[in-house]
C-alpha cells in the first residue's frame, strides 16, 4: 500500500513538459495506435504537442488539399486529380509497416487460411455460408458451421481499403474486374463501419462476420486472424516480421510503392507503408519555426521514434530506405530557406 502511494506520489510531482509547439494532422486509422504512442512520447520528451485526428486517409488528404492541418496521415498514395487539387508538390514519408488481416467472429475463435480466391468470393456474395465446401476443405480440423457470413466494409475513405482492394486487384482478376481498387467502392453487400475501430467493432458484435482491419486492432481485442496464401503459395501468419518481408529490394526515392501480393517467399501478402503527407514549401503554416518543429517531427519518426514499432505490432521502416528519406526531408523547405539548415 506504502509502496502504491509513494508511485502515485510520484507521479503527480512528475513535471508536466512546457508546450513549445503544436502540430496538427488527421488521416488514417491504420497506424493510429502507433502515432498516439510514438506523440506521447515526443511531448514528454521534446514539448511539442502532435494533435491527430484519426478520420481515415481521404478525410485526411482533403483536408491537407485544404491546408487545415499540418500534415495528413494516408495508407494509399494521393492519386493524379488529388495532387492536382494540391497545386503544389507534396512529399509521402513512410513511417512503419503494417498488415491488413481478415478477422472474423466464430465461437471458439479458430485461426483459418484462407485464399484470395475466398476472400474476393465472400465479398462479391459467391460465397455465403461459412461451412461452404471451399472453406471447410482448406481447413479441415475445424467444424465450421453453416452460418451466414456477413462482410463488414469501411463506410469512410479509407487507405486500409485501398490496401486491401488494391491486393484483392492483384490477386483475383475477377476482383479487379468488378470493384477495381479504391479508397471507397460501392459494395455488393455486407454492412459498412468507420474507421479501423467501427468495422473491428461491428465484427465484434455480429457473429458470423468477417472484415479487413490492420492487425493492431484485431490483436488488442482478442480477435483471431486468418493466414492467407501468398504468391508462393504459403499460409503467411500476418506479424510485424512477415510484414518486413513483403518488402521488395527495389524502393524508389519518392517513396509511393505497393507491396501488396509481394513476391517474396515469406511476406504477408496484404502488407503496406503507410505514410505522412506533407507540402514541400511549408511556408503556409505562416511560421518558420512551426515549420522547422514539423521537420525535426518527421526526422524523428524515421529514426528514434522506430523503436515502437515492433512492440505495436508494425513494422519499422528498412534500413536500406533510410538515407533516402533523409534526403527526401532535407528538400523541405520554408519558402526559400532549407528547413535542416535552420
Amino acid at each position: 500500500m506504502k509502496k502504491t502511494l509513494m508511485i502515485l506520489l510520484g507521479l503527480l510531482l512528475a513535471p508536466i513538459p512546457a508546450v513549445t509547439a503544436e502540430l496538427t494532422g488527421a488521416g488514417a486509422t491504420f497506424p493510429q495506435p502507433l502515432y498516439s504512442k510514438m506523440f506521447d512520447v515526443y511531448y514528454k520528451t521534446r514539448g511539442v504537442k502532435v494533435n491527430y485526428q484519426g478520420i481515415g486517409s481521404g478525410g485526411g488528404i482533403q483536408q491537407l488539399i485544404a491546408k487545415t492541418v499540418d500534415f495528413a496521415a494516408s495508407d494509399a498514395p494521393m492519386t493524379t486529380s488529388e495532387g492536382e487539387k494540391a497545386r503544389s508538390e507534396i512529399l509521402h514519408i513512410p513511417t512503419c509497416l503494417g498488415a491488413v488481416v481478415i478477422t472474423y467472429n466464430l465461437k471458439g475463435n479458430p485461426e483459418l487460411k484462407l485464399t484470395s480466391d475466398m476472400i474476393a468470393d465472400i465479398y462479391l456474395g459467391k460465397i455465403k455460408y461459412w461451412n461452404d465446401p471451399r472453406i471447410q476443405k482448406l481447413n479441415p480440423d475445424v467444424k465450421l458451421p453453416k452460418l451466414v457470413i456477413t462482410p463488414v466494409y469501411r463506410a469512410d475513405a479509407s487507405g486500409t481499403t485501398f490496401i486491401f482492394t488494391d491486393y484483392l486487384s492483384k490477386a483475383v482478376p475477377e476482383w479487379k474486374e468488378k470493384m477495381g481498387v479504391g479508397k471507397s467502392l460501392n459494395w455488393p453487400i455486407g454492412v459498412g463501419g468507420k474507421g479501423n475501430p467501427g468495422v473491428t467493432s461491428m465484427v465484434q458484435q455480429i457473429e458470423g462476420s468477417v472484415g479487413y482491419v490492420e492487425l493492431t486492432y484485431a490483436l488488442q481485442n482478442k480477435l483471431p486472424t486468418a493466414l492467407i496464401n501468398n504468391k508462393a503459395g504459403k499460409f503467411i501468419k500476418p506479424n510485424a516480421e512477415s510484414a518486413s518481408k513483403a518488402v521488395g529490394k527495389n524502393v524508389p526515392p519518392h517513396m509511393k510503392v505497393s507491396i501488396t501480393d509481394t513476391d517474396s517467399p515469406d511476406g504477408y501478402p496484404i502488407s503496406s507503408f503507410t505514410w505522412i503527407l506533407v507540402y514541400r514549401d511549408l511556408s503556409y503554416l505562416k511560421d518558420v519555426n512551426k515549420a522547422k518543429e514539423l521537420y525535426n517531427l518527421l526526422w524523428w519518426i524515421i529514426h528514434e521514434g522506430q523503436e515502437f514499432a515492433t512492440p505495436m505490432n508494425y513494422a519499422p521502416l528498412p534500413q536500406s530506405i533510410i538515407s533516402q528519406l533523409e534526403n527526401n526531408l532535407k528538400r523541405l523547405v520554408f519558402g526559400n530557406q532549407p528547413l535542416w539548415k535552420i
